[in-house]
């Protein structure tokens, strides 16, 4: 079934043009039938037409299509049709790389050969592409700026750099340091087309050249938010975002509230601090630029800024009080700490200045101001952190690392939802957010998630999932668990998982939303796993998330244990997973400065934030941990939710609402 929440834009009724291409091509005579791996489904029909009326009325949709809908061709096509009738350009963003690369490799080719070729491209954030020129600059400087370790580690990114195919470091077959790297990659101040032009080989400049004929862009979120605010990439105008003559399509966009507040903050760290400073001098090593180019006012002034930092993040440390186990800790009044620290880094600023218009080498001059200017940057961004501008924020610090723990200082915008109805929902944006997961309960006018990002006024669709849940999954509810923190509650919790993971013969992912919960049972499980030749792969146990997905897919009786990052844009259909396990419902923890924040603001307004926010926030995560079960029609599976509060709790029956249709068993 679709349920449509605005009918007054003509979508149920003849489309406009491109609204009926997309009808018939998605037909079962239509443009995709002649692929043998087409399936007629009424569902993704309808999400093209919904699609191709927002783009040719330049108007906003909000559309959650259900897994199963082939939501990534039933935007694409469309997007593409229009990009290439109107000389367009269209924006794909999507919160995964796993998505990112699916729409490059696989999804975008099926289209180009059914309605011949066009321009794709996939653009990563400037700091992933090696700059040619600043690597030859640094290459030349190597004993003045470098160590004999560093130096080895650009002579083996020298090599790479004659063979690489992109020139970003997901091609890259090992780590450079971050001081290397940063040395190395593409910045504004050097990187740019004058600097590396055609004839250069420079990587990110050649992506800048292949974006600007593009007929669609593939990138994602945190960079679209970058871009937008940057005056150097974008270029705006009227109904755009980054280009002219463009329109977005913003996929995974469950996680645009997170992602805008964050790309909408303040965000200095102690450790970036540090490394900006040492790469002017390194206490250490005695290299850097101030030491190259014979600045002795600057390097000790770099000395002495180093035992300052130190001074004013201790100082800042001291006045938090941090609980044991605690990382975050709010910070609800402005001049919480004094400013010990934005002059001196000023007075840096002014003498690399002074030292960059001294320089002879072109080059150098370039990185030594570019150096100046982020200490200006980070001196405002603290300023405006200690007088807590804007006002409409919530601020905190944050310890970072492990043991040698260092502070950070943050901030975002308690309620981001106005700066996205005027980015995103105003007259003449043509822009589509869409995802598997916005609804909550029986919400199928998406009128939580509108309210989250502004889009109030927006078309809303909600497009159920074609598959047969009821053949394909069975869902197993337990009545009894004892609570968290109990001597008894560890035990069965284990028993629990156990149980289950007996059921499916492995197979099976098992979803934590605590990282020490996930380790003690991954302890207390091990031998278990052993015994039945179960590889049992644990997240933060040295290997890659990409590298554990590989092993669970290519072992069928797997078992993987994870937190987050896997309740979220993972597909592994077949018979590899055959079961999840939630282990409790994921709401998010109160006490986060954000989540706290945001409480806050609902219930000065008088609303009951436990159920306006914290419980469908969690819906929603819950469907995405669900989600990653059942991935084609012919997938079969389990899942079995350990949280009794689905059943205890009068809001367990809003969860319950938002699960697939499925036989359910209660176990006692």
């Amino acid at each position: 079934m679709i349920h449509l929440a605005d009918e007054s834009t003509g979508s149920t009724g003849p489309g406009p043009s491109l609204a009926q291409e997309m009808h018939d091509a998605f037909s079962e005579t239509g443009l995709f039938s002649s692929s043998r791996d087409f399936e007629y489904r009424p569902q993704q029909q309808r999400m093209a037409e919904l699609v191709g009326i927002a783009l040719e009325k330049q108007q906003p949709l909000v559309v959650e299509a259900a897994t199963g809908v082939g939501k990534s061709l039933a935007y694409l096509l469309p997007s593409i049709r229009r990009a290439l009738d109107s000389k367009r350009k269209a924006v794909i963003t999507t919160h995964t790389i796993n998505l990112q690369e699916q729409l490059i490799h696989k999804d975008i080719p099926i289209i180009q050969k059914l309605v011949g070729d066009f321009k794709a491209v996939l653009l990563k954030g400037r700091s992933n592409y090696l700059c040619p020129t600043r690597l030859k600059r640094a290459l030349a400087e190597t004993g003045d700026l470098f160590t004999a370790f560093e130096a080895a580690e650009l002579a083996k990114l020298l090599e790479w750099s004659e063979s690489t195919r992109d020139g970003t470091l997901s091609d890259l077959t090992f780590s450079p340091t971050a001081r290397v790297w940063s040395m190395v990659c593409s910045e504004a101040h050097a990187c740019t087309p004058r600097k590396c032009g055609p004839g250069s080989n420079c990587w990110y400049q050649a992506a800048r050249r292949k974006v600007a004929e593009a007929d669609v862009v593939v990138m994602n979120h945190t960079l679209f938010f970058t871009l937008l605010s940057s005056n150097e990439e974008t270029l705006p105008e009227d109904g755009n975002f980054l280009f002219p003559r463009d329109f977005v399509i913003l996929d995974e966009a469950h996680t645009i509230e997170n992602i805008a507040a964050k790309a909408f903050g303040i965000h200095v760290s102690e450790s970036n601090i540090r490394f900006e400073l040492s790469r002017l001098h390194n206490p250490k090593t005695r290299k850097g630029f101030f030491s190259l180019l014979g600045e002795r006012e600057g390097v000790e002034l770099v000395l002495t800024a180093m035992s300052t930092v130190d001074g004013f993040f201790r100082a800042a440390e001291n006045r938090c009080k941090f609980s044991t186990y605690a990382r975050e800790f709010r910070v609800r009044e402005p001049d919480f700490i004094a400013d010990t620290l934005t002059q001196e880094l000023l007075r840096i600023a002014k003498v690399a200045e002074r030292a960059g218009d001294t320089a002879k080498n072109e080059n150098t001059k370039s990185e030594v101001h570019d150096l100046g200017r982020k200490l200006i940057a980070v001196s405002a961004s603290i300023k405006a952190w200690i007088n807590q501008e804007p006002e409409e924020h919530v601020y905190w610090a944050e310890r970072t690392g492990g043991e040698s723990r260092t502070l950070a200082l943050h901030s975002a915008p308690i309620d981001v939802s106005p700066k996205l109805r005027d980015i995103f929902f105003q007259p003449g944006k043509a822009c589509v957010f869409t995802s598997a997961t916005l609804s909550v309960g029986d919400d199928t006018e998406l009128r939580w998630f509108r309210r989250r990002v502004g889009a109030e006024n927006c078309t809303a669709a909600c497009i159920e999932s074609p598959f047969d849940f009821n053949k394909q999954m069975r869902l197993y509810l337990v009545k009894s668990m004892p609570q968290p923190g109990t001597p008894d509650f560890e035990p069965a919790l284990c028993e629990r998982i156990r149980h289950f993971l007996d059921l499916s013969d492995g197979r099976a992912f098992v979803l934590f939303t605590s990282y020490s919960q996930m380790q003690t049972m991954a302890d207390l499980l091990e031998d278990h796993c052993a015994r039945q030749d179960w590889q049992l792969l644990v997240q933060g146990r040295g290997m890659a998330r990409h590298q554990m997905l590989k092993e669970f897919k290519e072992d069928t009786h797997s078992v993987l244990f994870g937190t987050d990052s896997f309740w979220t844009g993972v597909d592994v259909p077949g018979e590899a997973l055959s079961n999840v396990i939630i282990t409790r419902l994921p709401f998010a923890v109160p006490d986060h400065p954000v989540t706290a924040s945001r409480i806050e603001h609902l219930e000065k307004q008088g609303i009951n934030a436990f159920m306006e926010y914290s419980v469908p926030e969690a819906i929603l995560k819950l469907r995405q941990g669900v989600g990653r079960l059942i991935r084609s029609r012919k997938d079969k599976g389990m899942c079995a939710i350990l949280d009794n509060r689905i059943l205890s709790k009068p809001y367990g029956r809003a969860f319950l609402a938002s699960l697939p249709e499925c036989p359910r068993e209660v176990m006692p």
